[in-house]
Formats: C-alpha cells, sequence, structure tokens
C-alpha cells in the first residue's frame, strides 16, 4: 500500500533484546487528507530509522504493509514501512491527493462540480 503525507510527529524511539539480538523500532504519526485530513501511525524498523532520517515537516510518500496478530485473544496490527520517498516540494504529497480527487477514483470522471466547471442545468 502507499500513503503521501505529512509527518507531524516521531514518537519515543524504542529498542531491545530478542533472540536474535538488539533489535529497535520507530513510529511516526503521518496526516493526508485535505478537507478532513486524517492520521495513521506506520513504524520502521531497524537500519530503515537511519536510511530514512525522518523529522517532523516532512512531506513524503510511505509504501507499507498491514499486519494483524492475535496474542491472548486480542489482535494488534502494525503498519510496517518498508520503503518511505521523501517529495521534493513542501506540499508535493499533498497537490497530489487534492489532484486525484478532482481527477475522481477509480477511473470514473469527476463530477463537473469537483473539476470546477460552471455548468448549470438544474431544472428551476
Amino acid at each position: 500500500m502507499e500513503q503521501s503525507g505529512k509527518i507531524t510527529k516521531l514518537l519515543p524511539l524504542q529498542s531491545g533484546q530478542g533472540k536474535n539480538g538488539t533489535w529497535k523500532k520507530q513510529e511516526y504519526l503521518l496526516e493526508y487528507g485535505d478537507q478532513y485530513p486524517k492520521t495513521v501511525c506506520f513504524n520502521l524498523w531497524g537500519d530503515k530509522i537511519d536510511q530514512y532520517a525522518l523529522k517532523e515537516g516532512d512531506v513524503v510518500n510511505v509504501f507499507f504493509d498491514v499486519e494483524s496478530r492475535e496474542f491472548n485473544g486480542r489482535y494488534y496490527t502494525d503498519v510496517k514501512a518498508w520503503r518511505v520517498d521523501k517529495n521534493q516540494g513542501e506540499n508535493a504529497g499533498l497537490e497530489t491527493a487534492g489532484q486525484n480527487a478532482q481527477a475522481g477514483e477509480f477511473g470514473t470522471p469527476a463530477p463537473d462540480f469537483l473539476a470546477g466547471g460552471e455548468k448549470d442545468d438544474l431544472p428551476f
């Protein structure tokens, strides 16, 4: 899956000792959407934390997998990023989201009122 947006918060770095050695995990809050923004918490593991060096305010395109697992009868969901592309412009990812909404989803043309058309065919 893929989502574009802006990093709004870095959560504390987590680390520990596992059966395969030391591990570390960093969680980030990504805000996306125009009029009614949504937030998703995704994480990076190990060397990817230093590789991407994300900070608050970065506009990014995140590629991730969503995975749920059961523990003691409860389910926990992880959004694990496997690639992050930083956008050059401040609003590059957010503009793309707005353009996609205007173009319509699933290949259907957008209604005239979304595309900025002045057509008025009201019956009264």
